[in-house]
């Protein structure tokens, strides 16, 4: 009969045999685009990201309150309907970083987001839509902070 201290040190024999044979997998991590996440202007993002001219679209939207009492938690929705979409980001002005969220979109996925950004003070707020042919479209839409319900 197997003991479990025999048991554990074949598994561990077994694994390092697979480890060093490239079986297991690696680490998962996510990737980001750290220059992006970096930068302090809207063209700075988009040029870390390899993203042209940004144009004003109808077909994008951006769902955010006139007034954010509480800029911790902040509700933004992000969307579009158009075809050839890459990627869907939401900018925040004045935040000390600008880019606040990339999503990754494939033909099989809806490209409309929701999320909750931390916003210091009022700002303009961005939903950029990058397409596959190259253009990059985006919505604005003011947001108020008060802090504490004082205003400010």
């Amino acid at each position: 009969m197997l003991t479990r201290r025999e048991a554990i040190t074949r598994s561990a024999a077994l694994a390092a045999l697979m480890g060093g044979a490239g079986l297991l997998p690696q680490a998962a991590q996510a990737a980001w685009e750290k220059g992006a996440f970096e930068a302090k202007n809207l063209a700075e993002v988009l040029k870390a990201l390899g993203a042209g001219a940004p144009a004003e679209n109808a077909e994008v939207t951006l769902t955010a309150p006139d007034i954010a009492e509480n800029g911790a938690v902040v509700p933004v929705g992000i969307a579009t309907n158009l075809a050839g979409v890459k990627r869907m980001l939401v900018l925040v002005e004045k935040n000390p970083n600008l880019l606040s969220a990339i999503y990754e979109v494939s033909p099989s996925v809806e490209a409309s987001f929701s999320t909750r950004v931390k916003m210091g003070q009022s700002s303009d707020v961005y939903a950029v839509a990058l397409m596959a042919d190259g253009r990059t479209l985006y919505a604005r839409k003011e947001v108020k902070v008060t802090l504490g319900g004082c205003g400010g």
